[in-house]
């Protein structure tokens, strides 16, 4: 018995000297270096009595190790759960509880905190630096540079990816084999991946985006990887003339557009650039067109399923919209409240069934069969609408439609409404509770650099194109809009801040 995953990803460039990663120090490891090491960790991982299918907990830093990881655990049958390095000591000890993860890898910093808490739940720790040191490497260094693959089959699990948590305890997404290589597959032929490309690749790695993606397109299509620590403006300026694609979030091309170093002749390298994990605003496109002549391509995917869209590669890559379901993955506009299929051009919940889709929560039998129904289709929570030529588009998440005086609300509307506004850089519209209408809408501005804006004339402009009960109730200004670590703004913290205006 095979193990296609392994197989796929990593086995098919055993002994292979061709460059896999290059670092921002002017070194490079190879994949035939990068596999020893990852089978000399595997060595450790199981000489410390972990079996196929237990689970290993990863909050590290970015690092070739920290990847080396990943692949070990695919190697050995183990089951990767990559936890975002922003988590608490109290975040972690429900993962580590709730997945029952038989090994926690943490950084060295965090051994006195969440040791005693591992041990008391019967995980062992190891350590493992943002530098490539730690007990893990340590141990790993004395191992054999090669391990025997242990099988495994397509439908087994592959990784827990948790969600983020903001309605409720977070939710492990069981993530399978088949679902990670369908992803990847189709990726690398819609996007055209090749041996020849080099990805500049500066997204976290505890993330779908920057491990599920990116990483495993890269190495599906045998090509390399330039791998920064993180998003470094000088860096990625510095890094970019050796590249052939990047994928990152918004907030990645708005600081490129706004540095004049990033100029035309800086992209002339890059084949492709790619968004996604948070809408990109339409003039970013139009800036990023007008300065690069390339127009970036937007995608669509979520936890549970990585990518659902995509903009296609050749072909229009419209603003505003995700683009078109991927290969092997069917999408429709259902009711929120029956689960009938809407009319095209019409908003509701967004509706996906295909390979990509996860087995369905850990530990969770209730949440799963609340989203995931019996023929299939995932329950995305997104709320979105498929346009007349068949491109789709977001206009939010499900927790975020505002319900006011019976009438159904969606946020993006009015988001496209005011970002519209002179001065006004961007902003989120949310509900927040009322007296007589149970919600109302209130919209949060972020001005311009330097722009003061006049909410009383925005309000004044914004009432032809929205009908009455879209108007905002107020319009609040603020410096910034909160984020999480993917660049998607926060918008539960947005109505517990402003929960009491009308109250």
């Amino acid at each position: 018995m095979a193990n296609p995953l392994y197989d796929t990803l990593f086995g098919a460039h055993a002994g292979s000297e061709a460059p896999f990663l290059y670092l921002p120090d002017g070194n490079k490891i190879t994949y035939a270096g990068f596999l020893e090491s990852s089978a000399q960790i595997a060595h450790v991982l199981t000489g410390l009595g972990l079996w196929a299918g237990d689970r290993v907990a990863l909050q590290v830093q970015k690092s070739p190790q920290a990847l080396a990881v990943f692949a070990a655990c695919v190697q050995a049958g183990l089951v990767l759960l990559p936890l975002n390095t922003a988590y608490t000591t109290e975040e972690l000890t429900y993962f580590i509880e709730n997945s029952g993860a038989a090994l926690v890898i943490i950084d060295s910093g965090k051994l006195e905190a969440l040791a005693p808490v591992a041990e008391g739940l019967g995980a062992r720790v190891e350590t493992l630096n943002a530098d490539g040191s730690g007990s893990l490497t340590d141990k790993a260094a004395q191992a054999p540079r090669q391990f025997d693959t242990v099988p495994r089959g397509e439908d087994d699990l592959a990784a827990f990816l948790y969600t983020s948590g903001t309605t409720g305890r977070s939710k492990g997404a069981m993530l399978t084999q088949a679902n990670l290589l369908s992803n990847a597959r189709t990726l690398v032929q819609e996007w055209r991946f090749t041996a020849d490309d080099v990805l500049l690749h500066a997204l976290p790695i505890f993330h779908t985006h920057g491990l599920f993606v990116a990483t495993n397109v890269t190495l599906v299509a045998g090509g390399s990887m330039i791998f920064l620590p993180g998003f470094d403006l000088d860096q990625i300026l510095a890094q970019m003339p050796k590249a052939t694609a990047m994928m990152g979030v918004p907030t990645f091309y708005t600081r490129l557009l706004d540095d004049p170093r990033f100029t035309r002749g800086a992209a002339v390298h890059m084949r492709l650039f790619i968004s996604g994990s948070a809408p990109l605003l339409a003039e970013t496109h139009v800036q990023f067109e007008a300065l690069t002549g390339q127009r970036i391509l937007e995608r669509y995917g979520m936890t549970e399923t990585n990518m659902n869209t995509s903009n296609p590669y050749d072909g229009e890559r419209r603003a505003g919209t995700v683009g078109f379901p991927l290969p092997g993955v069917e999408l429709k506009i259902t009711n929120p409240e029956t689960g009938a299929t809407l009319p095209q051009g019409e908003v509701g919940a967004i509706e996906v069934r295909g390979p990509n889709v996860f087995k369905g929560y850990w530990q969770m039998p209730e949440k799963t069969a609340a989203e995931l129904r019996e023929d299939g289709f995932f329950i995305t929570g997104d709320l979105g609408v498929i346009d007349a030529d068949g491109y789709v588009s977001i206009v939010g998440r499900s927790k975020d439609l505002i319900i006011s005086g019976g009438y159904n609300i969606y946020p993006k509307e009015i988001e496209l409404v005011l970002d519209e506004q002179d001065g006004v850089l961007e902003s989120a519209v949310i509900g927040v509770p009322h007296r007589d209408f149970g919600e109302t809408v209130v919209g949060v501005l972020v001005p311009r650099n330097g722009a003061t804006l006049d909410t009383d004339a925005i309000m004044e402009k914004i009432r032809q194109p929205l009908a009455r009960f879209k108007h905002p109730r107020r319009l609040v200004v603020v410096d910034s809009l909160p984020r999480n670590t993917m660049g998607k703004v926060q918008k539960n913290l947005l109505r517990d801040e402003f929960k009491d205006l009308f109250v």
